[in-house]
Formats: structure tokens, sequence, C-alpha cells
């Protein structure tokens, strides 16, 4: 069985909520939201005039789909109070529309005897198509013990909890640095690169003077 209330202890990045599903949506509670709501926006609750602007029904406010988001979380939390809510909706809700909600631990930090748990929290359809996707931070004590420090006015527990989101990026690895030494001078190698040497224009050398050819003397004959 889980604990009867949330403590940060018991939490881990990548929990998944339990999830809920909620019952076919229909006009009679299309009617007694606007009455909660104090919001009877003709497009709600009025078939005709929603049909006269081109409408095939009456459409559900999408902050409907946000409340049972809100269900959900309450539901899980078990005593965790919400210090932040976002939302954005990227699909109409209709009449006969069946929600299933979902969430799962996306951060959790502590600091200062503050504990956080964050929150990722969508609603689909019966279609599995996104409707709407919203982010929850819950403040919680990290255990019963603190809870119970809190209630008899003693110093809540201090547990320094870095943040641990499934978004956040690996630190890259440090970069190794070569530091001289006190009283020692640093050698640095360069590479010089040479220059091609030019080469030398050589001198034509002067053509030397051919000496004449001796006259050859001419054979004596025999007598």
């Amino acid at each position: 069985m889980p604990p009867r209330k949330l403590y940060f202890e018991n939490v881990r990045v990548g929990d998944e909520l339990p999830a809920m599903a909620k019952s076919p949506i229909d006009r009679v509670q299309l009617a007694r939201y606007a009455a909660a709501t104090n919001d009877y926006n003709p497009l709600n609750i009025d078939e005709v005039q929603a049909k006269a602007i081109g409408m095939p029904s009456v459409v559900s406010p999408a902050t409907l789909g946000l409340g049972f988001l809100g269900q959900l979380v309450t539901d899980w939390a078990r005593g965790g109070q919400v210090k932040r809510a976002a939302a954005r909706f990227t699909r109409m809700l209709w009449p006969g529309d069946t929600l299933v909600c979902k969430g799962r631990v996306s951060d959790r930090w502590g600091e200062g005897g503050r504990y956080h748990v964050e929150l990722d929290v969508w609603a689909e359809n019966q279609k599995g198509e996104l409707v709407v996707r919203g982010n929850v931070t819950l403040k919680v004590f990290y255990s019963f013990e603190d809870e119970t420090r809190f209630r008899t006015g003693q110093p809540p527990l201090i547990v320094t909890v870095q943040r641990q989101s499934l978004l956040a990026a690996p630190p890259a690895p440090p970069t190794p640095s070569v530091k001289a030494k006190a009283g020692k001078s640093r050698v640095s190698a360069k590479i010089v690169k040479k220059k091609p040497a030019k080469p030398k224009a050589s001198k034509p050398k002067a053509a030397k003077a051919k000496k004449p050819a001796k006259p050859t003397k001419p054979a004596k004959r025999k007598k």
C-alpha cells in the first residue's frame, strides 16, 4: 500500500502517476460545470446557437480538462501543496469524449528545508489524441519526521538534493589543463615552418675557346 501522505523521500524521478479514466462528457455535466463556474457561454450549453455558427454541437470548455488533471494531481499528492500550475490546450473537447489523465515525476529538488516535486501531466481522448498538457510543481514534506517537526514548531530537516530533471543534460567532462608549478618556468615548444630556400641563379659559364688543330705532317715515302 502507498503511504497515506506523499513524502519527498518516497518519490523518484520517472515515477508514473496512476492513470485516471473519466466518464464520457455529457450535456448534463456541461450544464453543471457552467453553473459551478458561473460561465454560461452559449457555445457550451446552447445547441441551436452552436450550430448557427457552423459547429457540429456544443463544445466543452477547455478548463474542464484542466480540472480533470487537477483531480489526478490532488489524488496522488495526498497533502502536497500546489505551488505552480500551467497548461496548454491542444484539441477541442466534445460531448461524448472520454479522457484518460496521466502523469509522471519529471524533477525533484530540495534546499533550505523546502522540498519540491515537479510533474508532467496530460490528458488523452478515446482516440489517443493529446487534448491538454500541463506542468505542476508541488511542495511536500521530506518525511513523516519532517512533518512532525513542523507541527510541533521545530526547525525542518535540512537535506540538500540537487535537481534530477529527466531533461537535464549530463555535465560535460572537464577539460584537462596543464599549469606550471611555482618556481619553474614553462617551456613551450613551437613548430616553426621553414620557408623553402630560393634557388640561386647560376651564372652562365663562358664557353672555352677551342685550340686550333695542329697541322698533320705528310707521311714520308719509302724509296
